[in-house]
């Protein structure tokens, strides 16, 4: 029941609950936005929230909470909080009228700041992620002397209040370890830590220092918090849904984060790179690839409604900007206003706005794929390439087709006018779809790829009367250089794309009848050729006839715009049709070129001919880059969609910056004659990397000190909105965001601090008093325990027993998988298993990402969902788990190298062999006891089990790599 729909019931708290709160902490001022609103959304928001006013109030407006209620009391009355009804209902005891009435009551302390801010005047302020970066001092504390560094301060502040001391320091091994995988996602070798070990005896700060230094300075510290980034951005490698298909040279991009973070771009230019790398005025070959970002999430190659697929792209894109780099929810906004944070649905579509012009996701084509240029006077070489291969491609079809019209000449008779095959390399790529107006064809999945089995542009391969598309690629074989007409007639619409522009376009469905002609410019040679056609219901039709000043119309489709074969009509009028019916000139060739050209000619053509075709397979270039595209300088206009709906538009909305953090209309500056984008998303990646900006520099430190410490200071890394959760120690996230910008956004230096902090050295063991004030470890008494990541622990296995290999970039890898995991999939892919056993022992950030099957190794250990953005991974602990690296196949073959090193290391005692394994997985000797039980656990293996002596050993290997020591960083 409401708690405002009863009379009210005054009910004291016990003076024993309040006696548990700190001194200090009833002392401290109270902050809205951090602290009250946060807790007005989780308690109180699901029955008087926006979209619920139980007994008429709503505590997610001022003006609302403040009101009278229908019971005639006031829920807060700013400096009275005695005769506030809210306060009297959260401390009831009545279960009937105790708030909230279902799940957990409110806290001792969660009372007493409630009651606090109503008898200090109930301010409402702005909501603390809303407000503007401060950039506070280093608070005061007792115990100097522990404080490193300001971060020290501001945690050792907060304990103090609490009464709660830190942890002592833990050992130079933990330390050691811990920041190895931290930093590099790898453990120590047993030589790097008895080095250190030596060297901490003597100098520990020193030690210490120059250990975080040298992993900062590591490759491997780009692959191991790449990986925390991949996370954020959703990235994968295949489109998702049913096919889920192949991204090509996503991977690139991939590469492209490993790289930016060990040379330690900024981040404010790296998040420019991917949001509008292609706009920026210094572009680079990274900064192209780096707008893959917008190509990684999932889409659909067959959605039931398209354009309703095409709006979802655009939710993706901007639930992944705004929950990734802004931490807000700015896509709850897409069918009405935000329930909870005040974000409009027009600052949804203002958003949307932005990236309104880009072309969509699709397989591989010149939308999605471009050539990239990595190095000074690339664009000149591919230019230079292309322009070569044209040419060459151009010489080659010259002499083909010297020789073919020597043959033609030869056999047919004088009167006979000259047939041509116009085209050549045809093929088409059909759909079965409904349409009525032109797709792009691109961004679709084909029922059926094939060539033609004739040389004309063919729709008869269709397999369906209505509903249906083809694509048509090839080359039309040009003459000589002049001025040539097209004319094309089809029922519904068609697209003629000649050297990759579009020439001529027939749009919607209508009829016959009225053709479109267009007059082109044309080089000799062999020239590029896409013609696209969609028939809608009722009666099929498709023409498309050209001539030159040396020849007179020749069709260059199959059929008339009535559907007549062009062969029977040459029969009806001899003569009027090219081809005379007659078998395509290379099949003429083939039977009988030899005969009439005779052996030496024949020979000599079927060389050019050979020549010619692998000159078709040439590429100009060896590199290209998954990337975004726009459809050129001006972008369609948008609309608010009313509940979401693509089919119910309501106002026309410009590009413009999210109101509640100060932004306004972009001012987009109209682009140069030329431009290929609108320059939209050059403002979005302003105005996001910019200090104007509260949110981007506190999200990214956050994300930083959540993989150091286990959890963010905002524990809903990918929400600061309102329902997120409010910062442990606002003044410290402030600190280090200010702290980012005067380190010119460079993130090395704050993971120097961070880990260089005493906090960050604190032992994990749990105290009595900790765990019972503080189980959570909010106010980061102890360092928190964890277990290696997926890719670490597979990684660290890989390490450990030498077979790691080093190798960095490049497409991913296809490690083994069990037939049985890919019988349970319905299109597991090709692959699987091909990489060599080299390849397969490279880094798990080097795997290949497909979507609907993530390598089991990685997905029993809480890999992320790829599908969006991930705030921070599950940390399960589940039985699948045991199972895998007691019976996995990975664990099982590692434990075999790992026993193969060993005994390659230590030789043929048995002591010597358990002393080595436990050094290599545990970075530290083994001791005695330790061995004795290994030994008697081979004897076991030997004489109960009857295992020879390998297989005992192996397990014995096994059992090392499942200790909690080597899973878990202390």
């Amino acid at each position: 029941m409401s708690c405002f729909r009863s009379a009210p019931v005054f009910l004291a708290f016990t003076l024993a609950h309040l006696s548990t709160i700190p001194v200090a902490a009833q002392s401290t001022a109270i902050d809205f936005g951090r602290e009250i609103r946060p807790l007005l959304a989780r308690k109180c928001y699901s029955c008087h929230g926006p979209d619920k006013g139980e007994g008429g109030l709503h505590l997610h407006e001022r003006d609302a909470a403040f009101k009278r209620l229908e019971s005639g009391e006031h829920a807060i009355v700013p400096g009275k909080s005695d005769e506030s009804e809210l306060l009297k209902r959260v401390t009831s005891t009545d279960h009937d009228l105790r708030m909230p009435p279902e799940g957990k009551p409110l806290t001792p302390e969660e009372v007493d700041l409630l009651k606090r801010w109503i008898d200090s005047g109930a301010t409402w302020q702005l909501h603390w992620a809303f407000q503007p970066v401060q950039d506070p001092p280093a608070p005061a504390v007792q115990n100097p002397a522990w404080v490193r560094n300001p971060i020290d301060a501001f945690v050792l502040a907060k304990l103090e209040q609490h009464n709660l001391p830190p942890n002592p320091q833990a050992s130079a091994a933990t330390l050691l370890r811990r920041l190895s995988v931290d930093l590099t996602g790898l453990p120590p070798s047993f030589a790097e830590m008895q080095a250190f070990e030596t060297e901490s005896a003597a100098n520990p700060d020193a030690a210490y220092e120059a250990a975080v230094d040298r992993l900062l300075a590591s490759e491997r510290y780009g692959e191991q918090w790449a990986r925390h980034w991949l996370d954020v951005v959703r990235f994968a490698e295949t489109n998702s849904f049913e096919r889920d298909g192949v991204k090509p040279y996503a991977w690139r991009y991939r590469d492209y984060v490993i790289r930016s973070l060990n040379e330690d771009k900024p981040y404010d230019r790296f998040l420019k790179e991917q949001l509008a790398g292609d706009e920026l005025p210094d572009d680079t070959a990274d900064s192209l690839i780096a707008t893959g970002f917008y190509r990684l999430g999932v889409w659909d190659d067959e959605p039931a409604d398209r354009l309703l697929a095409v709006y979802d792209g655009y939710d993706d894109i901007v639930t992944t900007i705004g929950q990734g780099l802004l931490a807000m929810t700015v896509n709850c906004a897409r069918c009405h206003d935000h329930k909870i944070d005040p974000i409009p649905a027009a600052d949804y579509y203002s958003f949307v706005a932005f990236i309104r012009n880009l072309t969509p996701n699709g397989y591989e084509n010149p939308n999605t794929v471009q050539p990239i240029f990595p190095n000074p006077g690339d664009r000149e070489r591919y230019e230079t390439a292309v322009k070569l291969l044209r040419e060459k491609q151009d010489r080659l079809q010259a002499q083909v087709s010297e020789f073919e019209n020597e043959f033609r000449g030869k056999i047919q008779a004088a009167a006979a006018p000259a047939g041509m095959e116009d085209l050549d390399d045809l093929e088409y790529r059909f759909y079965r779809e409904t349409f009525d107006k032109l797709p792009d064809f691109d961004a679709l999945k084909p029922e059926t790829v094939a060539r033609l089995e004739r040389p004309y542009f063919d729709i008869r391969p269709a397999t369906r009367e209505n509903f249906f598309g083809f694509v048509f690629t090839g080359v039309l074989k040009v003459p000589a250089d002049g001025e040539y007409t097209f004319t094309v007639d089809s029922d519904d619409g068609v697209r003629l794309v000649l050297e990759g522009k579009e020439v001529l376009k027939y749009d919607g469905i209508h009829g016959v009848g009225s053709p479109k002609v267009v007059k082109v410019a044309l080089k000799q040679g062999r020239v590029p050729v896409r013609l696209d056609y969609f028939q809608g219901q009722g009666g099929r039709g498709l023409s498309v006839q050209w001539s030159g000043s040396k020849f007179a119309d020749r069709y260059l489709s199959a059929t008339t715009a009535d559907g007549t074969d062009i062969a029977d009509l040459q029969k009806q009028t001899p003569g009027a049709i090219n081809g005379r019916n007659r078998s395509p000139i290379g099949e003429q060739m083939k039977t009988r070129g030899q005969q009439v050209l005779g052996a030496e000619r024949f020979a000599q053509f079927e060389q050019a001919r050979e020549a010619l075709q692998a000159a078709k397979r040439e590429k100009p270039w060896d590199q290209y880059a998954l990337c975004v595209t726009e459809h050129g300088p001006t972008a369609p206009e948008t609309f608010i969609l009313r509940r979401g709906n693509p089919q119910a538009q309501g106002d026309l909305v410009e590009p413009a910056f999210l109101g509640i953090l100060g932004g306004g209309p972009a001012k987009v500056e109209s682009r140069p004659e030329g431009s290929r984008t609108t320059g939209r998303r050059m403002e979005l990646a302003n105005w996001i990397a910019s200090t104007d900006n509260p949110l981007a520099t506190r999200v990214i430190v956050n994300r930083l000190w959540q993989h150091h410490f286990g959890r963010g200071i905002v524990r809903s890394p990918n929400n600061f909105g309102q329902l997120g959760e409010p910062p442990t120690h606002p003044e410290l996230l402030d600190w280090l965001a200010s702290e980012l910008v005067r380190q010119g956004w460079k993130l090395k230096p704050l993971h120097k601090l961070m880990v260089m902090s005493n906090t960050y050295r604190q032992s994990s063991l749990g105290r009595e008093d900790g765990l019972a004030r503080d189980p959570g470890n909010d106010w980061f008494w102890r360092y928190n325990l964890r277990r290696l990541s997926a890719e670490e622990l597979r990684d660290s296995v890989l390490a450990v027993n030498g077979r790691l290999n080093p190798k960095m970039y490049g497409p991913g890898i296809y490690p083994e998988i069990s037939q049985e995991v890919l019988a349970g999939q319905s299109q597991p892919g090709s692959g699987w298993g091909k990489s060599s056993y080299e390849e397969q022992a490279r880094r798990s950030v080097y795997i290949h990402v497909k979507r609907s099957l993530i390598v089991p190794e990685l997905s029993t250990f809480d890999f992320p969902d790829t599908d969006t953005t991930c705030e921070a991974r599950f940390h399960t602990t589940q039985p699948g788990q045991a199972l895998s690296l007691l019976n996995g196949a990975f664990f099982n073959q590692q434990a075999e190298e790992l026993a193969t090193r060993v005994k390659r290391e230590a030789g043929e005692q048995p002591a010597a062999r358990i002393a080595r394994a436990v050094e290599l997985v545990l970075d530290r000797p083994a001791t005695p006891a330790e061995i004795d039980r290994g030994r008697k656990l081979i004897e076991t293996l030997q004489t109960k089990h009857q295992q020879t002596p390998d297989a005992a050993f192996n397990h014995y290997c096994l059992m090392v790599l499942n200790l909690n020591e080597f899973i878990y960083v202390e």
